[in-house]
């Protein structure tokens, strides 16, 4: 089973759209946004996607209010844990206790975003995961992230 991995979309649609797209070409069962959407319409590309969807507010989100109004109440306040696939799962946007909670043994994937920076490693048990920058704005480089569920092992999929 898949999980598509997102975050630092910073409003671009354009680039939002093709992360929907590879998505949907793999066949993802769920999408989880790591903060940083920031505008509402920024939600709307997310309507073509064929999978199951949940997020969290980032630093830069503006309206909260209206973002999970759109969302339909799949965006949280971070951190957001729950339960996938038997998997413990954490989100959040800043990565300020990643070391921490990998540390602590309670998850089995870390999901982070806020440095524009992709990366995949393994603290431990835990698969920690920052998918990069899907908006490309800071560094130009957009990224998104695709998790083998069942193997716990990530992939960086440029866009």
């Amino acid at each position: 089973m898949l999980v598509g991995l997102i975050s630092d979309t910073h409003d671009n649609v354009d680039r939002i759209a093709e992360a929907v797209s590879v998505f949907n070409e793999k066949g993802v069962s769920l999408v989880i946004h790591a903060g940083d959407f920031t505008s509402p319409f920024s939600l709307k590309p997310f309507g073509d996607l064929k999978a199951d969807f949940v997020g969290i507010y980032g630093n830069n989100d503006g309206d909260k209010l209206l973002l999970r109004d759109r969302s339909k109440g799949r965006i949280h306040r971070q951190p957001h844990k729950f339960t996938f696939a038997d998997k413990r799962i954490i989100v959040m946007h800043e990565p300020d206790l990643v070391d921490d909670l990998a540390a602590s043994g309670h998850f089995d994937l870390i999901v982070y975003g806020h440095t524009h920076r992709a990366e995949v490693q393994r603290i431990d048990d835990t698969l920690v995961v920052n998918p990069g920058e899907a908006g490309h704005w800071l560094y130009g480089k957009a990224t998104v992230a695709v998790v083998d569920i069942g193997r716990m092992e990530a992939d960086i999929i440029p866009l």
